[in-house]
């Protein structure tokens, strides 16, 4: 998923179309079984890379992959990057599409690196940390990452905050190195 800046602009024209025909929620859903398809397949991120596959069999693969499940807008979506030669981007566009949405919504994405996986109830105090500190409601993603050995790392927007017992010995190995 390669161009950024190009899948952006392609997602500010897609919410604008979805605003403008009041579907931008639906998109929005198609949107994310969008990417979660396309980042879970690594054949389909083949296909969609692919210079040797033609664009006729690429949209005929995604139109059966998504068959009834997206709308008239999404499915021009395809159109158009195919059009533009752009259909590697289509996974970039629908994550930008998602975070134009949030954004817009006033959610904020939230990434949680723990040794362990959360439980509910920890999920809840750092949903609540999080509105507190940034004002906004959070989508919480849990990553497990056993080389922290414990604590947590907090990533929101720009900001990061690490608590994880890895970075304190760490620190402590440079105080000692000192």
């Amino acid at each position: 998923m390669s161009n950024n800046r190009a899948a952006l602009r392609y997602a500010k024209a897609l919410f604008s179309l979805s605003e403008e025909q009041k579907s931008a929620d639906e998109t929005y859903t198609n949107m994310q079984l969008i990417s979660t398809t396309i980042e879970s397949s690594d054949e389909l991120q083949l296909v969609l890379e692919s210079t040797i596959i033609k664009s006729d069999v690429k949209k005929n693969a995604l139109l059966a992959i998504f068959e009834n499940n997206i709308n008239a807008i999404s499915t021009k979506l395809i159109d158009l990057l195919i059009e533009n030669k752009r259909l590697s981007d289509f996974g970039s566009v629908a994550e930008q599409y998602i975070s134009l949405y949030d954004s817009l919504s006033g959610k904020e994405n939230a990434v949680v690196t723990t040794a362990i996986p959360l439980t509910d109830t920890i999920k809840k105090q750092v949903l609540a940390k999080v509105k507190e500190l940034t004002g906004k409601e959070a989508i919480l993603e849990n990553e497990i990452n056993p080389d922290i050995i414990g604590g947590f790392i907090l990533r929101v927007g720009d900001v990061q905050y690490d608590a994880s017992i890895a970075n304190k010995l760490s620190v402590l190995k440079r105080q000692f190195s000192a």
